[in-house]
């Protein structure tokens, strides 16, 4: 059996899958509808669009795909494919069936069929390619790039990317949540005694300076360099990580912006210190290259606060808030679920999984090379 990041990853899309299936929780209630009614109803519903089809698709298709290569890491081999698309099919059959009590969402038997085949195609790829083996070939790049217990690292790197794709007030500025935080507190205890005890500012939030602003951008891309440079063993390829990190970085948020504002405002949000901010990560990236493992864990750790700290003393603007009712209202929520958690709870997530691997004692033999 091979230690493999694909089970923790599958597990944490189907609560992403769940998120976003259910979003936004309230209103539940019975409406009277039955269940075979959506079942049996004719294929193809009359309303349905080719962004329908897309999403449902390439929605179920991780899912299939991590399953099966969770399961062959874990020494299954037979009915791999088979089993991973009934899993794909009953989370799928799930969802819609709980859809029957949100008066917001709509269950639907073109969404359940198209999960389905989301779910297969991506079974069939993991197969294809551990038949390939490409698998193989995977293991063996982690075994010379990365340190044995990688996988919590792995992951939250994998997830990193995700998170960009939904708006924040600042690049790379994930887990801005104190304002928001605050408002939903407010509006949970209002008329409540429990009101009284919460400890509100008595001052605004403060607008970030430029200075500031190139700050919060380095730190924030200098976050997932770090990170990496906690489970990777050498420096020419940490400096070949960090430079991907960069590239995906940048190309993320661009995207987030063209799906934000439209493609022509893609890179509006690189100004002066947005490019300083990303050569700057990218140059205290490159200098840190030869530092050891817990100490690049310790900075991460540092790094992680400061960052943090900057962010949720600042507010959103008002344009911020705009974007945010767009991705909420518009066909943007079905990422919404994915996007939002991932941007808010990525970082402190991250900030977790380092105080645990600076804190526990490291075997000497992975402690080689850095």
């Amino acid at each position: 059996m091979h230690k493999t990041s694909a089970w923790p990853l599958a597990l944490i899309y189907t609560a992403l899958i769940v998120f976003a299936s259910l979003f936004p929780f309230d209103g539940w209630r019975a409406q009277g509808i039955d269940p075979l009614v959506f079942l049996l109803a004719p294929l193809p519903p009359p309303y349905w669009t080719g962004f329908d089809v897309a999403i449902n698709v390439t929605g179920y298709a991780p899912l299939g795909f991590l399953l099966v290569l969770g399961m062959l890491r874990s020494g299954w081999e037979r009915w791999v494919v088979l089993l991973a698309t009934l899993l794909g099919v009953l989370i799928s059959l799930s969802m819609e069936f709980l859809q029957i009590y949100l008066p917001r969402r709509v269950p639907s038997n073109m969404d359940l069929v198209l999960n389905a085949a989301g779910t297969l195609a991506g079974a069939l790829c993991a197969s294809l390619l551990e038949r390939v083996g490409a698998v193989d070939r995977w293991s063996h790049f982690r075994a010379r790039w990365f340190v044995s217990d990688a996988t919590g690292g792995m992951v939250l790197l994998a997830l990193w990317p995700l998170a960009l794709l939904f708006p924040a007030a600042l690049p790379f500025g994930l887990g801005q949540v104190l304002e928001r935080l605050e408002a939903a507190l407010v509006d949970l205890l209002t008329d409540t005694p429990f009101l009284d005890w919460l400890p509100l500012r008595d001052e605004p939030l403060e607008p970030l300076s430029l200075s500031g602003e190139l700050l919060c951008v380095t730190l924030g891309l200098l976050i997932p360099c770090l990170l990496g440079y906690c489970v990777i063993r050498q420096a020419p390829r940490r400096a070949l990580f960090a430079l991907g990190v960069v590239a995906v970085g940048v190309t993320l948020t661009a995207l987030s912006a063209a799906l934000s504002w439209g493609p022509i405002h893609a890179w509006e949000w690189m100004g002066l210190p947005a490019r300083i901010g990303v050569w700057g990560a990218l140059a205290l990236a490159l200098l840190m290259l030869a530092l050891p493992r817990r100490t690049c864990g310790a900075l991460l750790l540092l790094v992680l606060a400061w960052h943090l700290a900057l962010l949720n003393q600042a507010p959103t603007s008002a344009y911020f808030a705009q974007t945010l009712q767009i991705w909420e209202q518009g066909r943007f929520i079905r990422f919404y679920g994915l996007g939002q958690w991932l941007g808010w709870l990525w970082p402190y997530a991250t900030l977790l999984y380092v105080v645990v691997f600076v804190s526990r004692r490291e075997p000497s033999s992975l402690g080689r090379g850095g």
